[in-house]
């Protein structure tokens, strides 16, 4: 029987899916592994379900709306599987990023902290959202201890599979921090580029890279058509089936970017959306994660393993149809406002967690990193502040942390606090005026708050901005400084944030400078494959960043 699993494990090994191998060739082997899991499960059970230590599956979009799903009610209706997850799992509609930026935010789940903390960000100018492209010269740096250098010490084998966007120098690594494989890139899909001027970002197979994109691996701007989304599919399906032969915990997080502008979709998927290219990746999206909980049902896994789904920002309101949903919230993705930070999110763990449950526990990416540390049966470390708190005892007992607190940072800026359901602003700002109007970037579009929704940066530290979410979810209405209501909710928000930036040490800024000749001109592995470019003389300078 153990031979057996062997036996079907090898055969999901298909070389990282080449990119010339289409969707029908995917579903012949997805099709065929569905009738050798029916016919061994009962023979697998016993064995792959023995394992005490749960395994856990952070399925993380790239730039995926609150509202993009059907089940937090876009009317497209077009998410079954993850509709049907929430019905069998718990709904978290109040639920953030760590950031309204795709690299923070991603740094955050990984240390548990908030990027002030952990060093992603610049100060180079005052509130500004900063990220990895591939010119930047940071990355996590080797103090921060990241989730799976944790999990590692519990057994756990673990991979991240799609974008990295922690830096991309070699110290920086998956590798280099805990993860045991890794598929994918360390950057977003940008491009095409000339390999001359600017050179195509890598994909890389664990350390080396293995081509690039819009080379190797191939995204069709014309026509949105790419099969990187069913690459990913298959090296998570391949990594599942492996670890369970080997009866080892496993820590997969899959992060996928086919919803980031430009958005693509494999040929299956092509026009299958009323909502356009973006909704075709939606679809095939939501068509991957209903196979990975399949197979974790065909293997007899899943009460096993604790899934958690959510996105990294807000949808790009700038992409305009290009981009996703944010439902009733203001503006989106680069922004502190809800739009930026509220993130479509569902928890799934059969027989652990009552299906078809709604927690309104305010929570964020960070308290995934201390859930996992904690079904790890292990410790967070003690010698720094870690921002998240395990989701237990909400998920699981259904016990409500009414004190839970969210900070909203943009750069070296706290932006908002929320707790309970009223949220303070302290500074507020959409983008420069110039931006908005020379460059056509909007980031809060048919959305204008009096005093609110500006283009400078407005400090309101004195009498911060007060909302309460639940009558006015759209932060359309401020309280009136003179309410009452505001004079019985403001003192304790503002001792919380007295508190907050008492204790605060912020960590070294990661993202201050940027340099041409660290770009992929010659990444690791690039010798093997011919493809190593000439690099330009260094020339470090600070980093502009506009936003």
């Amino acid at each position: 029987m153990f031979n057996l699993l062997i036996i079907i494990a090898a055969f999901y090994q298909t070389n990282h899916f080449a990119s010339n191998m289409g969707p029908a060739s995917c579903s012949f082997v997805l099709s065929f592994k569905r009738v050798l899991c029916i016919i061994s499960i009962h023979m697998l059970w016993k064995e792959v379900n023995c394992a005490r230590t749960p395994n856990i599956i952070f399925m993380l979009m790239d730039d995926m709306g609150w509202g993009d799903l059907g089940v937090y009610g876009h009317p497209a209706k077009e998410t079954p599987n993850l509709d049907r997850m929430a019905a069998e799992g718990t709904l978290l509609p109040d639920f953030y990023a760590g950031n309204p930026l795709c690299s923070p935010s991603r740094a955050s789940f990984l240390t548990g902290r908030l990027p002030i903390r952990n060093g992603f960000y610049s100060d180079n100018a005052h509130a500004r959202n900063a990220y990895t492209p591939q010119n930047i010269v940071g990355g996590i740096p080797d103090c921060e201890i990241l989730l799976p250098e944790i999990l590692n010490k519990a057994g756990y084998r673990s991979k991240i599979i799609g974008k990295w966007h922690l830096g991309h120098q070699d110290q920086f690594l998956p590798l280099k921090h805990g993860f045991d494989e890794f598929f994918g890139s360390t950057n977003c899909h940008f491009g095409p580029y000339d390999d001359k001027g600017t050179p195509n970002i890598p994909v890389f197979q664990d350390s080396e890279m293995i081509g690039r994109y819009y080379e190797e691996f191939e995204i069709n701007l014309k026509t949105g058509e790419s099969n990187m989304t069913q690459m990913f599919l298959q090296e998570g399906l391949n990594f599942i089936l492996n670890q369970a032969s080997s009866q080892r915990p496993f820590f997969l997080y899959w992060t996928p970017d086919a919803t980031h502008d430009p958005p693509y979709a494999s040929k299956d998927f092509l026009g299958k959306s009323q909502r356009g290219l973006y909704g075709d990746a939606v679809m095939e999206l939501d068509d991957s994660v209903g196979k990975i909980l399949a197979l974790l049902k065909d293997l007899k896994i899943d009460s096993n393993t604790f899934v958690f789904f959510m996105s990294d920002n807000g949808a790009a309101t700038y992409a305009k149809e290009k981009g996703g949903s944010n439902g009733p919230f203001l503006c989106g993705k680069e922004t502190t406002f809800e739009g930026g930070m509220r993130e479509p999110s569902i928890a799934w763990w059969p027989a652990h967690i009552q299906p078809g449950m709604i927690s309104h526990q305010i929570g964020s990416i960070m308290d995934i990193f201390t859930t996992s540390v904690e079904l790890a049966g292990l410790k967070i470390p003690q010698d720094r502040i870690i921002d998240g708190k395990s989701l237990l005892p909400s998920l699981v007992k259904q016990e409500m942390d009414l004190n839970k607190t969210m900070f909203y940072y943009r750069g070296n800026e706290m932006m908002a606090v929320r707790q309970g359901l009223y949220k303070a602003h302290y500074w507020t700002w959409t983008n420069s005026i110039q931006e908005f109007h020379q460059a056509h970037v909007d980031f809060c579009p048919g959305e204008n708050v009096t005093g609110i929704t500006t283009h400078d940066q407005t400090n309101h530290t004195d009498a911060p901005v007060l909302f309460h979410l639940g009558r006015d979810p759209g932060e359309k209405y401020p309280i009136s400084a003179s309410n009452d209501e505001y004079k019985q909710a403001m003192p304790a928000l503002k001792a919380v944030v007295d508190e907050h930036k008492k204790n605060l040490l912020a960590g070294t800024p990661q993202l201050d400078i940027c340099d041409k000749a660290v770009e992929h001109w010659a990444p690791p592995g690039c010798e093997k494959l011919n493809k190593c470019l000439p690099i330009p003389k260094s020339n470090p300078v600070k980093c502009s960043w506009p936003h």
